[in-house]
């Protein structure tokens, strides 16, 4: 004798199976990102700095920010972009200076060399946008909902760090 679920939580049963594979799948996505972007690196023979720096310097961009910033952005957890800064500011792809208002606060800006890293993730993703579009593997509408429907949840975690702990 099976037992059928009245509609209604078979329907938040099917929700929650949907959410589960959705997180899942933002993980391996991440993941999946930071090993494509390595072996972009093992191929034009960067080798000193890893896919998680490469990002940092993708994100930096042309700005000069602190650490503070890129964390209020979301891109990184505090120890794990200190680090990364530190790194990077000892490998040359980043100037540092101490901020001349707050001294305890220091801004920092991509290099020359820091620049050429940005220019390789930026040319990856160029290249990735134009066969995602140009196989049809997802449409310019598509990439708009997933986006749309990312910032939602963003939205709604955010508000559930803020306001529920």
């Amino acid at each position: 004798m099976s037992m059928e679920l009245p509609i209604g939580q078979q329907d938040r049963k099917g929700f929650m199976t949907g959410y589960l594979e959705a997180l899942a799948l933002v993980e391996r996505l991440h993941r999946l990102l930071l090993d494509v972007i390595k072996d972009e690196f093992e191929r034009v023979g960067v080798l000193e700095i890893n896919a998680v720096q490469a990002l940092l310097l993708f994100n930096v961009g042309d700005n000069e920010v602190t650490a503070g910033e890129l964390k209020s952005r979301g891109y990184y957890q505090g120890s794990n972009v200190s680090y990364n800064l530190k790194k990077l500011v000892e490998l040359g792809y980043m100037h540092h200076q101490r901020c001349e208002i707050d001294r305890r606060s220091v801004r920092v800006r991509l290099t020359p060399r820091g620049r050429e890293i940005r220019d390789i993730v930026a040319g990856l993703f160029a290249r990735h946008a134009d066969g995602l579009e140009g196989k049809d593997v997802i449409s310019r509408e598509g990439i708009a909902d997933i986006t749309s429907s990312l910032k939602r949840v963003e939205r709604y975690w955010s508000d559930q760090i803020r306001y529920i702990y």
